[in-house]
Parts: structure tokens; sequence; C-alpha cells
């Protein structure tokens, strides 16, 4: 093994004042996150990996390691040390790294950034999610201390080498905003602090050797102490005073959690309630599951479908309004609480899965915690839950042998005394389509018995109850029950002499009854086995049912059940199941058949019966290919960011509101993507001068025709200060003209231009000119 190099001098006392001012920033920008999770346990992530890449850049700057050993010494501190500052709960005696969390290291550096903004925040959960603070952390220390300690000190100290370093602790702070929510985490304090240490940070270490020499000791230290406190005062005004006026409302902050659909999406499932008779035929005397802590009169909820196609009920998706069934999130240890639920019980259910097989989540009430303890692999992060309708979902499935814990509120049910002028509650239910004119009128009959919402769904009720008839459609059955809740189905159950159907079709039936008077309701399917006293029971598919719940505003959801009991059929009113005449089809003549051609030709099949072996790729290359992935996401998240704010700033300037406003937009807009391109725009002189100048440049690259900068500089010029109202047509016609001048000026430059000019941005390179230009300026005054 070859000797490591001599190492390097040691590090200065500026330098250290750097190390520690650029830690100072990373932290502050670090507690940022504080917004999306729900403990302490992500800031002792960020700040250990603070601590990691530190370490990790000063080892390396120690033994002047090169690039690649650099990066070597880095990436294994991470994976070293990271079990103990990301996941101490799963590391061996707290501290030393396992298989299992060298995983969730790899795994949340790839995939938490997107688990974390699908979360609902607060996060706790996975425990891969902690990574993410962790991976930020390290990162930005060990590129900036780097940049600090190897790169700083052997070159001239300007302002824009030093603001350089200053790249990562902003990034991370900007990471905070986006990967936060609407509410901020203390804005105001985190930033007027870190841009005053940052500017103070600017501006002491200025030039401190040749500032001294001019200017001596004493004056050059009492304006610097003089310039901070400016910076300081400065900076606590105007951050607050002119902080809180431009700050967007909480409603209008634009952070990434608010525009990522949530990656579960439920309508790929069959809707629960369309397989009810599966459960009464096929697994009527089948354990599904045993239960224990089911109070007596509680049930098992399975699903809760609020939308209705005319075919079926089912589970509303993605894109339906936040007081559907379809939000569907990832929760993490702490379930948020249910919305209009009103609760004083608590209850607590420990389940085991024998012949039970589906995603939906058999729970009670509105849950508040669920804790796997299966089998078969399942992991917390497949657990999807929504807590306006208490329904959980396992993507990947339960199966038998799998077993889970819930803790869960139990809704109150007031007497129907107090429910008597308590109206219905003010939510925007999912759609509901095709419901049979039958079935209207005959709920707005029912309805008319009443006066109040509460006596008018009680109606409703006994009318089942009392005229209907409990029929499953089985052999046993007095009477036949088509299966289904169709709008066909909903049509014969009211207009034939007897109603005949079971939980299915009356849940289907009064749900649409109620929706057609305009009542959010939504039927539930679940189970309702005889539990006594919270011991353990065991649940069949003869326990399956469907019920009713219906939200009344300031109570919450109050559950109906207008299934009647009755079975017996008086024999007269037994409906005669309907009869299909089959066409009559002509036979053909008989033919004598040849004995040889009695005798079927069978296929023998020497296929070898063995099952062959899947193809599974290596580890290595899972690993690789993890490895790669880890960079190039790194790199496009910026990237993304900054075209994503590019379109953001087109679409204000474009709609701006006034003519005027909108037409200066678009010549704004058409400079700077000009300067994005790589062009040197004129700055303080006027618009005709501004488009003679570029379109010189771009002749200069060989383009015969003309930008048409000076017809859109005189149009605009015309826009501004004409002293008119500019009418949108107008307006839309300047913006035409930008908007061809830039695709001219896009085809003028290389692939390599534009493809660059898509990540750049127009105000950061003016500012880095003016910076080079002062820095130019600086340096000559200084020559004798």
């Amino acid at each position: 093994m070859s000797a490591l190099r001599s190492p390097l001098p040691r590090l200065s006392t500026t330098t250290w004042v750097d190390v520690a001012t650029l830690l100072t920033l990373a932290t502050i920008a670090m507690v940022g996150l504080g917004s999306a999770f729900d403990s302490i346990d992500y800031l002792l992530a960020g700040l250990g990996g603070l601590v990691v890449g530190t370490l990790a850049a000063l080892a390396a700057q120690r033994f002047r390691l090169g690039t690649l050993p650099t990066i070597a010494v880095a990436i294994g501190a991470y994976f070293v040390l990271g079990s103990v500052f990301a996941l101490p709960r799963d590391a061996l005696f707290g501290f030393l790294p396992t298989p299992d969390t060298l995983a969730s290291l790899t795994i949340g550096a790839v995939f938490g950034w997107a688990d974390i903004l699908t979360l609902r925040a607060p996060v706790s959960l996975p425990d891969y999610v902690t990574a993410v603070p962790y991976l930020a952390g390290w990162l930005v220390a060990v590129v900036s201390i780097t940049l600090a300690t190897r790169w700083l000190p052997n070159r001239t100290r300007t302002p824009w080498r030093s603001g350089l370093l200053l790249i990562g602790p902003t990034l991370l702070y900007t990471a905070g905003v986006l990967l936060g929510t609407d509410e901020a985490y203390f804005a105001a304090v985190r930033g007027v602090t870190f841009a005053c240490i940052a500017l103070i940070w600017l501006g002491w270490r200025r030039r401190d050797s040749a500032q001294v020499a001019i200017a001596g000791g004493r004056q050059m230290l009492r304006r610097k102490v003089v310039g901070t406190a400016a910076v300081v005062v400065s900076a606590a005004v105007v951050g607050t005073l002119v902080g809180n006026l431009v700050v967007p409302p909480e409603e209008d902050r634009f952070v990434l959690r608010e525009n990522i659909d949530p990656p579960f999406e439920q309508l790929v499932y069959p809707s629960p309630l369309a397989g009810f008779r599966e459960y009464t035929k096929d697994y009527v005397d089948t354990t599904l599951m045993t239960v224990t802590g089911l109070q007596t009169g509680e049930r098992i909820r399975l699903a809760t479908m609020d939308t209705y196609d005319g075919v079926s009920w089912g589970v509303a998706g993605a894109a339906e309004s936040s007081d559907s069934s379809g939000q569907f999130r990832l929760v993490g240890r702490t379930i948020p609480e249910p919305p209009l639920v009103t609760s004083n019980t608590e209850s607590s259910l420990d389940v085991t899965i024998a012949g039970y097989d589906d995603v939906w989540i058999p729970s009670t009430g509105y849950a508040e915690a669920i804790t796997l303890s299966q089998a078969q692999g399942a992991a917390d992060e497949d657990v999807r839950y929504n807590e306006a309708t208490g329904t959980a979902v396992l993507t990947s499935g339960l199966a038998s042998g799998d077993s889970y814990s819930i803790g869960a509120l139990q809704q109150d049910l007031p007497a129907a005394e107090a429910l008597a002028d308590v109206p219905v509650a003010a939510i925007a239910p999912s759609a509901v389509s095709r419901i049979p004119d039958p079935v209207i009128a005959k709920a707005a009959e029912i309805a008319n018995t009443a006066s109040t919402p509460y006596a008018k769904l009680q109606a409703l009720e006994q009318w089942m109850i009392t005229t209907g008839y409990l029929s499953h459609g089985t052999a046993s059955d007095q009477a036949p029950s088509r299966a289904g809740h169709g709008a066909d189905r909903m049509f014969d159950m009211v207009t034939l002499p007897t109603m005949v159907g079971d939980e299915e079709q009356y849940a289907s039936l009064f749900a649409l009854m109620a929706r057609s008077l305009n009542y959010p309701v939504r039927v539930v399917m679940g189970f309702a086995p005889e539990a006594v006293g919270g011991g353990q029971v065991s649940v069949t598919g003869d326990d399956v049912t469907a019920w009713i719940e219906v939200a009344f505003d300031g109570v919450g959801w109050l559950p109906f059940f207008p299934t009647p009991d009755e079975t017996d059929v008086p024999q007269d009113q037994v409906p005669k199941p309907k009869t299909e005449p089959q066409p009559q089809v002509r036979q053909p003549p008989r033919t004598d058949s040849e004995p040889d051609d009695l005798v079927t030709a069978v296929e023998i099949d020497d296929s070898d019966d063995e099952e062959k072996t899947p193809f599974v790729l290596p580890t290595w290359v899972y690993i690789a290919g993890i490895v790669l992935a880890i960079p190039i996401v790194l790199l496009l998240i910026p990237l993304l960011v900054i075209g994503a704010l590019k379109k953001r700033r087109l679409r204000r300037r474009r709609n701006a509101g006034a003519g005027d406003l909108a037409a200066a937009g678009a010549w704004d807009e058409a400079l700077d993507q000009y300067s994005e391109l790589g062009f040197d725009v004129p700055q303080r002189t006027t618009r005709r001068h501004v488009a003679a100048g570029l379109q010189d440049q771009v002749l200069d690259r060989g383009v015969t025709e003309t930008t048409g900068l000076t017809v859109l500089a005189a149009h605009t010029d015309d826009a501004v200060f004409g002293g008119r109202d500019v009418s949108p047509e107008e307006t839309e016609r300047v913006w035409t003209e930008a908007l061809a001048s830039v695709a001219i000026a896009r085809a003028a430059v290389g692939r390599s231009r534009r493809f660059a000019s898509r990540f750049r941005v127009s105000a950061a390179r003016a500012w880095a000119a003016r910076v080079a230009r002062s820095a130019a300026s600086a340096k000559s005054k200084e020559k004798p």
C-alpha cells in the first residue's frame, strides 16, 4: 500500500472562522426542516451529517488526498457513522452499523426525498426518511469545508470566491422551504440571522491584509465594527418590517408537497362492495381473521365508499375533493386527527389474518396508531391512510399469518333527541350519478313525512326495515335475491311488489336516497361479529355487513342500519324469477361417423414440468445503480428547481394585469433569455440601443435575418409611454414578437449554450458581472 502524502500545514485562524461560519449557516438552514418532522430526531441526524462531512473533509485536507480518495473517505464515513446519527434505534448497541441500517441509509438517499413529500407532515416514518437530513448535512459539509480549507486559502479572497462557499448552505436553506409545509418555521428569525451572518462574514473576510496595510489596524477595525452594526440593524429592521409585508399568506406559499400527487391510486383496486356476495357464498364458514379487543356492539371497518357511477359504489380517486375517500397518503407514526369526528372513547384492536386476502386493512373507528408485526415482510411505508374515513390500506396486501395492532377513536353517538335540530355538515362529497327516478321519487315521498334531516333519515331507515326482507340469494333463502347494486337493481328494489336484498342492496339504496336529498352520505363495508367484552373472536364471511354514515354539523359521521331482519317472505308475495326464453335452433341431420372419427386426438406435452428458475439480477447491479443514481439525482434537483422558477417568472410577467405592465414584461423576458443564452445585454441605456447591440451580436454569429428586437423595442415603448390603455390583443402581439426574437437568437447559438441556458438565471449572471466589475475597479484603485 502506498504511503499517504505528507500532511499539509495546520489551518489558519481565518480558515477556522470560515469553517465555523459555514457550519453555523448550515445549522440555521437545517432547522427549516422542522415543519416536516414530528420530533427533534431529524435535527440530530442533520447535525450528525454536518459533523461527519466536516471530519471527512478535514481528514482529506490534512493528508492531502486527491479527488477520488476524498470522495471514497467521505462515502465511507457516511455509511460507517450514519447508523449513530440517523438510525440509532436500528444500530447494533446503538452505534454499530448493521445490514438494515446500511440499506436504510442507501434507500433514504435515493427514495427518501420522494417519500418526505408524500408523507402527511409531520413526518415520522419510515425510519429511512431520517437519512434525508443526514445526507443533506453530510453533502453540504463535505463540499463547503473542502472548498474552505483547500481551495479558498490558495487564492486571493474576493467577494465572488467567498460567495461560492455560501452556495451549499443556501441550497440547504431552500430545501428546507421547499420540503416543508405551508406554515413557515421561524421564517423571519432564521432569514434575518442567516443573512446577517453571511453578510458580516463576507465583509470581514474581504482582502484583510491589503486594507489593513492601507488604512491602518485601528481605523480598519473601527470601520468593520460600524459596518457590522449597520448590517445587523438594517437586516433586523428591513427583514422584520418589509418581510411581513411581502411574505405570502400560508395558502399561497409554494412548497413541493402541495404539487405532488399521492403515490397510491386506489382506483386500480375493485370496489370492495362489489365482492360482497363472495363472502356470503364462498367464505361463509371460513375464518378470515381473529380479533382481540373488539367491544360489544362495535363493528370492523373495511372500506368506505362515497362515489357511485350507476354500476357500483367505489372509493373516490385521488383527484376528488379533500373531503372524499380518495385521499390516501403515508402518515407516519403520528396519524392526523380525523375531521368532523367527536370522540371521548379510545379502543385497541389486535388482528391476526387467516383467510382474508386483500389490500384493505380491517380496523375499527378512526385509527390513532397502526403497528405492523406481520410475518411476510410488509413494511410501515406500505401503509396508506385516509383520516376522513378511517380507512387504511396496505399496498403490498395482507395475507395469512400477518398481524397488526390499531389504537383508535370511536365516534360518539348522541341520543336522537339531541339531533332533532342539528343540520347535516356542509362538505363537498364525491360525485354520484345515474340514480333511478323511482328511487328519487320514493325518497322525496318518505322524506316529506318528517321535517328535520335526522328525522328524514330515520324515516328512510324505518321504511326499509319494516317493508323489506333479508335474503343473501343462497339456496337456503326462501326468496331469490340478485347480487349487485347497480342502477337496474336499485330500480327493482323500489318497483317490484316485494323489496328483497341483503346489506349490500339496502345500504346502496339508502345512500342513493339520502344523496338525492343532498345529504353527505357514504357506504361502509365491514364485519359485525358477535364480540363480548373485548375477548378474542373469529371473524367469518357470514359476519360481513354494510351500513351508512351521514355527516352532521358539529357531531360527526353517524351510522344508520337500514337492513331488515325479517327473512320470511309471504308466499303470495315471493317474486318469481324472470325466465328468459331461448331461441330455437334447427338441429343438423345425423351423419354416420367412421370409428376412427370417434377418437379424439390427444396432444402429449413432452416439455419439462420442472419450474424454471427466474432470472434475477445480482445484488451488485442494484448497488452500482444506486451509487450512480445518487449524484445524478443531486445534480438534477437544482436544475429542475431553476427551470420551474423560470417558468414561474414568465407566467408572472405575462399575467401582470395591466397591458403596459404585461408589454414591459415581454421586453424584460426577452432580455433575460438573451442573457441566459450568453449574450451581453447593454445596461443603463434605451430599449432601441439595447436592441441594436443585441442585433449586432446575433449577426456576428452568421445569422442573416433580423431578430425583430428593434420592432419589439418600438412597440414596447409605445405601450409603456403612450399614455393610453393597451388592449389584450396588442399585449399578445408584443409577447409573440418577444418569443419569436428569442427563438431566432436561440437558433444562432450552439447546442451546448442552448442547453445551458435552460438552467441559467439572468439575475445571477448580472450579479456576477457587477461583482467582477467591482473587483476589477477595486484592484485598479489599489495599484500605485
